[in-house]
């Protein structure tokens, strides 16, 4: 998967992630909890679901920490200048929503029949 397959797709396993941006996942996991600008949506399943723009934000953040051999502490301040937006006021969009009540909604279609 490469960088031109990111605009085929709306939305991103963790495995997918993995493979696009060359980090593992267990750091994609703890970048998430330490950044606070890849918020994945999370599945009833508890999977999480990564959107395009969370793969650009963990390219960003590998580019930071690799390339310019930026600790963690350094890549947040300087993700700051870009004026990324925070965890209080980012919004998932509305988009977003209705994706999940439509999947929502056929899996319980599914489980009718």
């Amino acid at each position: 998967m490469g960088l031109e397959e990111i605009e085929q797709q709306e939305y991103f396993s963790i495995g997918d992630v993995k493979r696009i941006t060359g980090v593992p996942e267990y750091s994609v996991r703890y970048w998430e909890s330490e950044f606070n600008l890849i918020r994945p949506i999370r599945l009833e399943s508890g999977h999480r679901r990564y959107t395009k723009a969370d793969v650009y934000t963990i390219l960003k953040i590998k580019d930071l920490i690799y390339k310019h051999k930026l600790t963690l502490e350094g890549a947040k301040k300087q993700l700051n200048k870009y004026q990324f937006p925070t965890e209080k006021s980012a919004k998932r969009p509305v988009a977003d929503i209705k994706f999940l009540t439509e999947i929502k909604e056929t899996l319980e279609d599914l489980l009718k029949e």
